[in-house]
């Protein structure tokens, strides 16, 4: 698809307020440097934030390149080195450590049926299934979802909206850093609801753009990520949007980590054409960062405390 192929269009608050919005911001895409620009309002009656106008369902394949970031976060390694006693051991701790970074990941359940949209290239799928899950996943992207294929998971390709119903209904549905690129959340939670069971739980995970960061950097701001993100959210809308689809809210974190900070800096050197070595490193600091990460865990957790690191991961029962 070419950019000149790009459609625009308006959608109204998903809530069913009145249109009135107030404009937030105009950006553009930082990610990958395509070409456009993005009108980011407010609701002036629920507080809701999203991008409007946005591209098309059919248009936003344009801005995911096969190259795009979570795509390539997501891969499974699976080489006979990865399974020696020292890498296992390697493994448990990274895993305990990422916990303290993006705090608790799902509720304490016995496993069960898992579905995991937006599931990329299946690593979460594969660290559910070694804990005793049966999981399936969907996923946008072809390649992505062919990978996560190619481990042995079933991989719908396509979009929530589109999905099949499942042969049977799940305990636990996740969805990370997902929610706010669908088109029509109510609409998709609504469908997740009517997949799940009495009593089933639904976790998210969405930036936070309520916290501190996001009035400090503005279209800088990492977690923006324009336009493929259509809905930014603050624990408080999120819970309407939730309840809306049929989900009750019962607990927010506030993911501990400082990436979306230190990459947004990045990006504010970087306009300034200013010590471009310097922004290009913060930049990519969130992929290429390593064990810094964990020296900043320290900060982070006091960041998290007061709600001000910018991600959330929310858990959410399935209501009556």
């Amino acid at each position: 698809m070419r950019f000149e192929d790009v459609v625009l269009e308006n959608q109204a608050c998903p809530l069913g307020c009145a249109a009135d919005d107030e404009l937030v911001l105009v950006g553009r895409d930082r990610l990958h440097d395509l070409p456009g620009e993005f009108r980011v309002v407010r609701c002036r009656a629920c507080g809701l934030v999203r991008t409007n106008p946005r591209p098309t369902p059919e248009s936003m394949a344009f801005y995911y390149p096969d190259d795009y970031g979570p795509y390539h976060d997501t891969r499974v390694n699976v080489s006979n080195g990865e399974r020696s006693g020292l890498s296992a051991w390697k493994r448990s701790l990274t895993t305990r450590l990422n916990s303290f970074t993006l705090g608790d990941h799902v509720p304490p359940l016995a496993p069960g049926r898992m579905l995991e949209f937006g599931c990329a290239s299946g690593l979460f799928l594969h660290s559910m299934a070694a804990l005793g899950w049966k999981v399936e996943g969907i996923e946008f992207a072809e390649k992505a979802a062919a990978e996560a294929r190619i481990l042995g998971y079933r991989v719908h390709t396509g979009t929530l909206e589109d999905a099949p119903e499942p042969e049977e209904r799940y305990d636990l549905v996740v969805g990370w850093m997902v929610l706010e690129h669908l088109h029509d959340p109510v609409r998709a939670l609504r469908k997740l609801h009517s997949w799940t069971r009495p009593g089933g739980w639904l976790v998210v995970s969405t930036p936070n753009v309520g916290a501190r960061e996001f009035s400090l950097f503005k279209d800088a701001w990492l977690a923006l990520h324009l336009p493929n993100h259509l809905y930014h959210y603050t624990p408080e809308t999120i819970a309407r949007v939730l309840a809306e689809g049929g989900w009750q809210v019962h607990k927010v974190f506030h993911q501990r980590q400082l990436s979306n900070l230190l990459a947004s800096l990045g990006y504010v050197l970087k306009d300034r054409g200013s010590l471009s070595r310097l922004s290009e490193k913060l930049i990519r600091f969130p992929e290429n960062g390593g064990k810094l990460h964990y020296l900043l865990y320290p900060v982070s957790y006091l960041f998290s405390l007061l709600g001000q690191t910018g991600r959330m991961t929310v858990w959410a029962q399935r209501s009556r």
